[in-house]
């Protein structure tokens, strides 16, 4: 009886003495990106969690469990048990008035699509090598389920490298032979014509607009590299036949540039189309490879925003580094110029016009568009290995795709008075 009384008391006394768990994001953690899908399933089960913002770069705290903390030790990841106390101060310093930290309330897991096609390779994506990595799960959706309605079911959307435009990627000059490019176009053909679209181009415009519509209501998009000036390039010619003929079948219309709608366009506007379709970029958003000089130098560098008056920038830029080494892309970076005022430029390189990412609202919903194909592979191509994220655990590029996975999930936390 003695014996199970000890072992109550001494249960009830470490439960009480590690009332909180604090998963911290700084140099030390071990694993980053294990962390947010330690954090992200946490929320899948129930649990809620509160991100310190700007706090030993970003942390998460919980109520301590041993299952919690089981799982942590598991996955390798870092984490420290706390008292009350030990809480209590750490809520004071967050939320008090002279430090730039914020709390906000994780409740519920976002429910995740990704926009892949039909035999898609992961490892040409840096979002799902991130995703399947930290363990989080997502529905892959192609453009069938997007034009049918399926996005109403998601919270969260990611493209990576579509071609918006319906040109395939321009790859023609230099793929055009290839077996993968001729299998792309014939899938993307069929998919168009089972749809009822006269070319892909055609069919690419439905799905843009119903991602935009999917924005408007409420919805959460994350692209990169293509994905981004793309999409946005889509959007302005809406209503203008942008493609040439060895894509579509037809010329393009010859007074396009002119036709353009940037009201329409969620990022970018007074962009130049690159109309000769030999040439492999869309416009002259894109930053070009001569422009970024010797990958050594190439680092862009974070923005500091207020974490108590603009919550949603300072989670998407959480981080335990403010200076990032880039990576390029078919999309590598954004011209500063063709950005419109009304978004917020998350990092860039300094001294430059050469932007890296960038976030905005739309509707009731937000996008964010990161530049680059992936973050610890600088120069990837066609048919490269995939990246291993077990060397590259805390890779400061990679936390911020996984950022974007849980902002939906976050409301600020009243202080209590």
């Amino acid at each position: 009886m003695k014996k199970i009384l000890f072992i109550i008391l001494f249960v009830s006394s470490s439960a009480f003495a590690q009332a909180k768990l604090l998963i911290y994001m700084d140099l030390q953690q071990t694993d980053h990106l294990k962390a947010y899908g330690i954090t992200f399933n946490a929320l899948k089960d129930g649990i809620t969690s509160d991100w310190l913002l700007n706090y030993r770069g970003g942390s998460f705290l919980f109520d301590y469990s041993e299952q919690l903390a089981m799982r942590c030790r598991l996955k390798g990841v870092s984490f420290m048990p706390l008292s009350n106390q030990d809480a209590v101060q750490i809520y004071s310093l967050v939320q008090s008035e002279d430090q730039n930290m914020e709390v906000m309330r994780l409740e519920k897991a976002p429910k995740i699509a990704v926009y892949i096609p039909p035999g898609f390779q992961p490892w040409d994506d840096a979002v799902t090598l991130a995703l399947n990595y930290a363990e989080v799960s997502y529905d892959k959706i192609w453009v069938e389920e997007i034009l049918r309605g399926d996005l109403e079911k998601y919270d969260w959307l990611h493209s990576h490298h579509e071609d918006f435009t319906g040109q395939y990627g321009k790859f023609y000059a230099s793929f055009n032979g290839a077996q993968w490019y001729i299998e792309q176009q014939i899938l993307y053909e069929n998919e168009a014509k089972k749809l009822g679209f006269k070319k892909v181009s055609d069919m690419e415009k439905a799905v843009v607009q119903t991602i935009k519509n999917y924005v408007a209501q409420g919805g959460f998009m994350f692209a990169m590299c293509s994905a981004t000036d793309s999409y946005d390039i889509a959007l302005s010619a809406i209503s203008v036949d942008i493609v040439d003929r060895m894509y579509d079948g037809d010329p393009p219309d010859q007074d396009a540039q002119n036709k353009l709608d940037f009201s329409n366009t969620f990022a970018f506007e007074n962009f130049k189309l690159e109309m000769n379709p030999l040439i492999y970029e869309y416009s002259d958003i894109d930053i070009q490879p001569l422009e970024v000089g010797d990958q050594r130098n190439d680092y862009f560098t974070l923005f500091d925003f207020s974490a108590k008056y603009d919550p949603v920038p300072t989670m998407l830029t959480q981080d335990h580094v403010n200076v990032i080494h880039g990576f390029m892309g078919q999309t590598t970076m954004f011209r500063k110029k063709f950005i419109k005022n009304s978004v917020y430029i998350l990092g860039e390189r300094a001294g430059t016009d050469q932007v890296k990412y960038i976030h905005g609202n739309y509707g009731r919903g937000t996008f964010t568009f990161y530049g680059g194909h992936d973050p610890e592979d600088y120069q990837h191509a066609v048919g490269d290995s995939p990246t291993d994220l077990s060397l590259f655990k805390n890779s400061p590029g990679y936390r911020l795709i996984l950022n974007n996975i849980l902002f939906p999930a976050a409301k600020k936390k009243e202080q209590k008075t």
